[in-house]
């Protein structure tokens, strides 16, 4: 049985362009994803961010949260992406979309229970 295909995000975000959209130093980006408040991953060799993950310009109000509970559970910054972004259609289509709607709650209790 092979492993089944994760849909990734739509887009993604360099750090410059991040700092800007949310109108922030760049040393203040990199803070945030030290401290876990924001996800970026390397994709040949720049570190990115999810697209869907800034909104407007913000971060998305329960991502820290999140990927708090995700990193507690073990998670690296990798498998928190692939469990963002695994198809889930009760979540509007994942974990990542869930967050930005009425399904943030739901997002957050599935991450919690990880843990357990």
């Amino acid at each position: 049985m092979s492993e089944p295909v994760t849909a990734g995000p739509a887009g993604w975000i360099n750090l410059p362009d991040v700092a800007e959209k949310l109108g922030l130093s760049i040393s203040k980006v990199h803070q945030m994803i030290r401290e876990g408040a924001l996800l970026a991953v390397r994709r040949d060799g720049v570190r990115l961010v999810p697209a869907e993950l800034v909104a407007n310009a913000t971060v998305l109000k329960h991502l820290p949260g999140v990927l708090n509970l995700l990193h507690d559970a073990g998670y690296n910054d990798e498998e928190a992406l692939r469990w963002l972004y695994e198809p889930d259609e009760a979540l509007g289509g994942n974990a990542a979309t869930g967050l930005g709607g009425p399904q943030a709650r739901e997002v957050k209790r599935r991450a919690q229970a990880l843990g357990f």
